[in-house]
Order: C-alpha cells, then sequence, then structure tokens
C-alpha cells in the first residue's frame, strides 16, 4: 500500500488534524495576509456594533454567562471573564446584525465562529498577532473545505453552515493557536461533532446570533477538553450514525474535497470571500453599488430623477422584492428601499434600518418611481449568479446605467478601499467605543500581525463603566437576522 494510500485509510478526522496541525505560518501568502487581517478588522467592528443590541444584552445579564472570572474581555465593557464566556457573549455580537463578512462557498459566514474566540483565547495564552492570524486562516481553510464536501445539500437540509461547519473551524483555530498536536487535535475535532448545532428554522430571531456564541465556545470547549486528555471517536465523521451521514446523508456529500489541494490556494485568498459593505441582505449589495457608481459617476441628485428600473440577477431578487417595506427589517430585504438610500445619500448605514428612516419622504417619493424586475440576460443556472443592473431616467430625459456581473459581496476584484473600510468600522465602532479610542484601534487591527501581544489590542476595546454612548447610535428597532429562502443561500 502506497502512503497516499495508508494516508486515505486513516479516519477523516485524523487527516484534517494532521493538515491543521503541520499548517505554517509561513504558508499564509501576503495576499492571503491582507485579506486575513481586513476580514478580522471588519469582524472586530460588527461586533463592536452588537455589543447592546438586545439579544447580547440579554445574555449578558443572563445570570451564569459570563460570571467566571478570567483575563478575556467582553468587548465593548470593562468586564472580563473566562475565554469561554467571553466566547459566547462576543460570538453572540459578532452576529447581532448580520453585517458580517460571508463565503460563498460556506453558504454562510466565515469570520465569526473564529475572531472572538480568538481574541479571547489569545488574550488568555498572551499570544501574538501573527499566531492569531495563522489560526484563522487554518480555521476559514476547514470550515470551507468541509463545505465544499457537503454543500449545498447541507445548507437546503435546513442546516445553518456558519455554526455547524464553523465550530470545526472553531477547533481548528483554537487546536492551532493551543498548539495541541495532531492526536488531540483529532480528539478535539471528533468532540466538536458532537456539539454541531443550528437550524435555518431560527433565523430571523435572537437564537441565529446564538448559533455563533453557542458554536465558537462549543469549538473552544472541545479544544480545552481535548488539551487536557478527554477523548471522543475518530472515526465521528465517516460512522454510519457519524456527522456526514446524520447531518446530510449516504450520497450526498464527498469526504475527498476536504483534502484536495489544501491550502493551495488558501480559501481566505479566494474570491468567494466578500466583505459586507451594507448592513442589509447580501443579495441587494451588487445593485447598491452600481448604483453608487452611477451617483459618483455622473453627480446624481435623487430630485433629479424621473424613474428607476433595477436588475438584479433573479435569484438575488426572489427574496428583496420589498417595494414598499413597513418594518425596519423588511427595509433590510428590499433592493428598492437600499438602492434609494444609496441615490439619495450616497452611502448605506446602519442608521438606515432605525427607527422609521424607511418613512422618510425623500425616500418615499423614491420607491414610488422604481420597478425591480429580474435581469433576462442573467440565467437562473448561470455559473454567476450575484450581478444586477441599475438604469436611472433623469428629469432633462438622459438615461445613465450602469452593468455588473458577479458581486459576492466586497472582495476580489472589487475589495474596499481604506477609506470604505474605515466608513464602515467607524460607524459601528462608535456605537460602542468612546470616539477617540476608534482610530487607534482601526490603526492597531490594520497592523495585527506585528503585535506581539493581543492584550495591546484588547485594551483598544475596553470601555469605562462611566462612558456614554451618543444618544443617536442607540438601536430603536429590534435586532433583526436574516431570513432566507429554502434552497437559495442568504448571505
Amino acid at each position: 500500500m502506497s502512503q497516499a494510500d495508508a494516508t486515505k485509510s486513516d479516519p477523516i478526522i485524523v487527516r484534517l488534524a494532521e493538515l491543521v496541525c503541520a499548517f505554517k505560518a509561513e504558508q499564509v501568502t501576503p495576499l492571503a495576509l491582507k485579506q486575513a487581517r481586513t476580514c478580522i478588522l471588519d469582524t472586530i467592528g460588527v461586533t463592536l456594533a452588537g455589543a447592546e443590541e438586545p439579544c447580547t444584552r440579554i445574555l449578558k445579564e443572563t445570570p451564569g454567562v459570563a460570571d467566571s472570572p478570567g483575563k478575556s474581555l467582553i468587548m465593548g465593557t470593562s468586564r472580563r471573564t473566562s475565554a469561554l464566556d467571553a466566547t459566547l457573549v462576543n460570538g453572540t455580537a459578532s452576529h447581532a446584525l448580520d453585517f458580517d463578512d460571508f463565503s460563498g462557498v460556506l453558504g454562510g459566514h466565515q469570520s465569526v465562529p473564529l475572531v472572538p474566540l480568538l481574541f479571547a483565547l489569545a488574550e488568555e495564552r498572551g499570544a501574538t498577532g501573527r499566531a492569531l492570524i495563522t489560526a484563522y486562516v487554518v480555521g476559514v481553510e476547514t470550515e470551507i473545505r468541509l463545505a465544499r464536501a457537503v454543500n449545498f445539500h447541507h445548507y437546503d437540509k435546513g442546516w445553518h453552515p456558519t455554526a455547524t461547519l464553523g465550530i470545526f473551524g472553531a477547533v481548528a483555530a483554537a487546536a492551532h493557536l493551543l498548539q495541541l498536536g495532531p492526536q488531540r487535535t483529532a480528539t478535539a475535532l471528533a468532540i466538536a461533532a458532537s456539539l454541531a448545532s443550528g437550524l435555518k428554522a431560527n433565523f430571523g430571531t435572537m437564537t441565529k446570533p446564538l448559533h455563533i456564541g453557542q458554536c465558537g465556545r462549543n469549538g473552544l470547549l472541545a479544544a480545552l477538553l481535548a488539551e487536557r486528555g478527554f477523548d471522543a471517536s475518530l472515526q465521528v465523521m465517516e460512522h454510519k450514525q457519524g456527522f456526514l451521514n446524520v447531518f446530510n446523508g449516504p450520497g450526498t456529500f464527498d469526504a475527498e474535497k476536504i483534502f484536495a489541494n489544501w491550502a493551495a490556494p488558501l480559501e481566505i485568498a479566494a474570491d468567494t470571500i466578500g466583505l459586507k459593505q451594507y448592513p442589509c441582505c447580501g443579495s441587494t449589495h451588487s445593485a447598491i453599488f452600481m448604483m453608487q457608481e452611477l451617483k459618483r459617476e455622473h453627480g446624481l441628485r435623487h430630485d433629479d430623477v424621473a424613474g428607476i428600473t433595477l436588475l438584479p440577477h433573479g435569484r438575488r431578487l426572489k427574496h428583496t422584492n420589498t417595494p414598499r417595506p413597513q418594518t425596519s427589517l423588511e427595509a433590510k430585504f428590499s433592493v428598492q428601499y437600499v438602492c434609494a438610500r444609496a441615490l439619495k445619500d450616497g452611502a448605506v448605514r446602519l442608521k438606515d434600518f432605525e427607527g422609521e428612516a424607511h418613512f422618510d419622504p425623500a425616500i418615499t417619493r423614491l420607491l414610488e418611481i422604481t420597478q425591480a424586475l429580474p435581469h433576462p440576460e442573467m440565467l437562473d443556472d448561470a455559473e454567476e449568479q450575484w450581478g444586477a443592473e441599475v438604469i436611472v431616467a433623469l428629469k432633462d430625459g438622459r438615461t445613465v446605467q450602469r452593468r455588473i456581473e458577479n458581486l459576492v459581496g466586497r472582495g476580489g476584484a472589487y475589495p474596499m478601499s481604506s477609506d470604505e473600510l474605515w466608513d464602515k468600522f467607524s460607524d459601528c465602532a462608535e456605537r460602542t467605543l468612546p470616539r477617540e479610542q476608534v482610530a487607534p484601534l482601526f490603526e492597531r487591527l490594520e497592523t495585527l500581525e506585528g503585535v506581539s501581544d493581543i492584550a495591546q489590542v484588547t485594551r483598544l476595546l475596553e470601555v469605562s463603566p462611566l462612558h456614554t454612548r451618543p444618544p443617536e447610535k442607540i438601536r430603536l428597532a429590534p435586532a433583526g437576522t436574516e431570513a432566507a429562502p429554502e434552497t437559495t443561500w442568504v448571505p
């Protein structure tokens, strides 16, 4: 038997653990480093934005949660607790607004199962920024490789991949940071298979972001148990009653896709990784981006517009065709509303989904002259399904239009600029942090690989109990999360 055949005969968990532990910082290419650093920065921003959302606040106030002594910060507070509890709270906050980055392959959000965990664990253990980034990269590799093996049957069946697959990324990241070694890493991954959970039936409720907090906490718990000698079945993935056959079902997965060309190229450097520039349904982003480009190129003023035609890819319109949103959550799923906002204000921000912002008279006028139709040239079965065209008719008789074939968030060929990243980060962070801390935090995260101790970053995430949040930053509407149709993933 060849060495390759012998390797393939090993349990899936064992093979995966070997790859996780063999991964070195030198394998993080310059592109992967840049993308990882950006995604981590973005995740910290949206975590701060979600720190005072109702789901996070209730969790912090629940007896027994975050009561344990420890070194790990609950972001946006002065409160420190165990790494497990900090991961639970910060992880829930990170997904509270559904403003976090996403992966078109994962069918979910790759960073939130990892970043809150890694910051909590790194602060507890005194890890460096470089070690944290390397652990993050191997965590993303793990969860997206698993997604290649099981999706989209896994997603369509009703599982929430951010949690059910993200937990394996969480274990891989934690195990790498802890340097557990192959045997204990395999055990931790095997434990995680029994802790994986998250049902799409709870989308649109506070329980969706709780999936993420619990996913990160469970992943860290699995790693900490394995570190101390806990055991688990190493055949837990391929067993007839194991993860793949229970969560997916026979014939609906291909485990070898986990291992094919592992880390070559790295998943974090792929064009399928996208940031959310706008705090609304990801399926609206290509149309918003085109509207912003038209406004910039032609100096459009909303009161000079006579009519708007929006032509997203048909799969993007099915769940975003909400001509007259009546609630803040409906506004997040209205391509008409968000494009009207982009035209009027040149931006789409968190405040646009608070209170009665969707009833702004200028926006109402634009909605009355807007139509949205599936693009006739963008086929449902096309490889690229994230395109849109925007056509604006002006009162002076001119018509301007802009089209993009595929935009999976802002990444790949259309990365967010430093200014755009700052706009989003500051809008998020100032909802929790004193304004004077925001710019230093942003700058420190932009050079995270040079940080010798993560405590240098977390002290900028700490807020005095005497700090009062600006009234205009308080969210008036209940936290909403994104509901998805049964067979089409919505990031």
